[in-house]
């Protein structure tokens, strides 16, 4: 009997305790967030020049590496408020460089994007080159695969999630219910919660949250970028198609760039 009473005192306890800590659970509703874009320049240009059989290539690999560190850094913010977020660049960002070998087009993208989770649609702002479009389009439906691996990012608990993308980009997400929101940066959405981690281990590029700030964000910080030729995803993919069509083995990564 005091075996039975002592089991139920202890159910008693774990149940209180339980009930406390999910009352001090903090749910981040409107905020902004930092993220750190690192690109292994090193390992995207080893692969850019790989089977290149002149010496001049290697030349200047070996004095890139001279004067630059392996990996380039770029800052981005999300702000987000209920089911709405803007996604851009940091405007301190150091502007591309003008070293040919280190030229990526994945590495050097500044997309801004305005994602409506209630409408499921996205308008994004992308410079291709010489040219400026606005793309207004439906999210990107992606296929997560949660696990039962889990990271701290910026004071955030993180559950793991994998994914593939653009048929055959792999990509490892981190997310935390800690903030509702079902965004992250780029156009990376559909996870219960924030992504505050995401990698791209094939394409040698991480985006990680440095910073989570809870603010009230306005309409006006969410406002959707307005300048760019106005088109679709699909539009966009035909223009890119003509234009890359004699581009060899740039042509796939420049569009599954210009796709993300």
């Amino acid at each position: 009997m005091k075996t039975i009473i002592n089991r139920i005192l202890i159910l008693i306890i774990i149940l209180t305790s339980s009930n406390t800590f999910a009352q001090n659970d903090h749910f981040v509703q409107n905020g902004v967030i930092e993220f750190e874009k690192k690109s292994n320049m090193y390992a995207l240009i080893t692969k850019k020049i790989k089977g290149e059989t002149d010496s001049y290539y290697q030349a200047a690999f070996d004095g890139y590496k001279k004067n630059n560190p392996q990996f380039k850094t770029t800052k981005s913010i999300l702000s987000f408020s209920k089911n709405k977020s803007l996604y851009k660049w940091d405007e301190t960002n150091q502007s591309a460089s003008n070293n040919w070998i280190a030229d990526d087009v994945m590495a050097n993208l500044k997309n801004v994007i305005a994602t409506d989770l209630d409408t499921q649609t996205s308008i994004t702002q992308k410079n291709v080159y010489d040219d400026l479009y606005l793309v207004k389009d439906s999210l990107r439906k992606i296929d997560w695969k949660i696990t039962d691996e889990t990271r701290e990012i910026a004071g955030y608990e993180c559950r793991r999630a994998n994914a593939i993308v653009l048929d055959s980009v792999y990509v490892v997400a981190y997310y935390t219910i800690q903030i509702p929101f079902s965004g992250g940066p780029e156009s990376f959405t559909g996870l219960p919660g924030t992504i505050l981690g995401l990698a791209m281990p094939h394409e040698n590029m991480t985006w990680f949250a440095t910073k989570v700030t809870e603010i009230q964000v306005t309409d006006k910080d969410l406002a959707p970028p307005i300048k760019g030729k106005p088109t679709d995803n699909k539009g966009l993919n035909k223009i890119l198609l003509d234009a890359l069509k004699d581009w060899g083995k740039w042509a796939k990564r420049t569009l599954q760039a210009y796709s993300l």
